[in-house]
């Protein structure tokens, strides 16, 4: 007897190759929707501040949404510039002064491990002389490696590198809209819900929605308090750029793995360029060393929680996987976006438990 579906089930597996197609299209446009990921990111931390604001009244009056948005906007964009402001001049005072003080660095690490090595049996030699060299030719007597790197992705990907603007501008335009219509827009969203799956889903994006506010509060807390904390032992250890390197790390923790090694890259070239030894190095070990211990086993268990309950190889998985389906944006929304995938695999996990596919024997 051939197998017939009923029209339910025809109509639910229509609806299910409909969900399917539409999730494939999202993993190919990847590229395209970044302004739209990274907007809808941004409304959904600020859309609570945008109420509150609506909420003042003084007198009679009230604020209205339009203003509210645009101040917040207005906001942001001053925090990234102040974040570029920051990292630009520590890049362009530390390229010119990185090509001379790294063949120094080669002479001192020489005279420290050669004479060890030596004791061993092994005969190593750095050619100080032939990396400055090097990076003479390299740097091409000019020393704003910034402007070279902008006016060479100009002249190679120029189209590229307009889209990126062009991204970059969009955000902003995308941000102003859904904060203006965030809550009607949720009202459509949830109407397309069927209605038998109302009151469920309505629980799991509760539960979502508080295991995501606990993980921003959290995190946004880590940030501050690491970035104190390596401004401070860094100006303890009397590095130069202690307070700018110290932010920069302490901020782009949120980026898990890569905000580190950006702020251990930065130190230990600051540790170059200023120390003439190798305590420079020492000292950002240290720093560095204990600040991840500080992160990993105190700050980010007791601020940020055990809410979200993933393991350090689902998380590995989750930065590799949405990395590679949407780039860097995938890497930033890796965390949050695993928090929501767990909360749908534990009601599947529970609705397998309790089906009679399960229990019957």
């Amino acid at each position: 007897m051939p197998f017939s579906f009923s029209p339910e089930q025809k109509q639910s597996l229509l609806w299910i190759l409909v969900g399917a197609a539409f999730l494939l299209l999202l993993s190919l446009l990847g590229p395209v929707l970044m302004p739209f990921i990274v907007a809808a990111i941004l409304a959904y931390v600020l859309n609570p501040w945008v109420d509150k604001l609506c909420a003042l009244r003084y007198k009679n009056l009230r604020l209205p949404r339009t203003v509210a948005a645009t101040l917040l906007i207005i906001f942001v964009i001053a925090a990234a510039l102040a974040m570029v402001l920051i990292i630009v001049p520590i890049l362009q005072k530390e390229a010119p002064q990185l090509q001379e003080q790294i063949p120094r660095f080669f002479d001192k690490f020489d005279q420290v491990i050669s004479p060890f090595l030596a004791h061993y049996g092994f005969t190593i030699r750095l050619d100080s002389t032939g990396i400055k060299a090097l990076l003479t030719e390299q740097m091409a007597g000019s020393g704003d490696v910034i402007g070279k790197a902008v006016l060479s992705s100009i002249r190679v990907g120029g189209t590229a590198l307009l889209g990126l603007l062009a991204n970059l501008l969009l955000i902003p335009i995308v941000l102003f809209y859904l904060l203006l219509d965030w809550h009607a827009l949720i009202h459509r969203i949830a109407h397309f819900i069927p209605r038998r799956w109302v009151h469920g889903a309505n629980n799991a994006v509760n539960e979502v929605d508080d295991i995501l506010a606990q993980y921003l509060r959290g995190q946004i807390l880590v940030m501050i308090v690491l970035a104190a904390y390596y401004a401070i032992a860094l100006s303890i250890a009397r590095f130069d750029l202690a307070l700018p390197v110290g932010i920069i790390t302490g901020f782009l923790v949120f980026i898990p793995y890569l905000g580190y090694g950006i702020g251990l890259a930065l130190a230990l070239i600051g540790a170059v360029l200023q120390f003439n030894d190798l305590s420079g190095l020492i000292y950002v070990g240290i720093i560095y060393g204990f600040g991840q211990f500080l992160e990993s086993f105190i700050l980010t268990p007791r601020l940020v929680g055990e809410r979200i309950g993933l393991h350090p190889l689902t998380v590995i998985f989750a930065l590799m996987a949405f990395g590679q389906l949407f780039g860097f944006i995938g890497i930033l929304v890796a965390l949050p976006a695993s928090a929501i995938i767990s909360v749908a695999v534990k009601h599947i996990r529970s609705s397998y438990l309790n089906s009679p596919f399960y229990r019957q024997p």
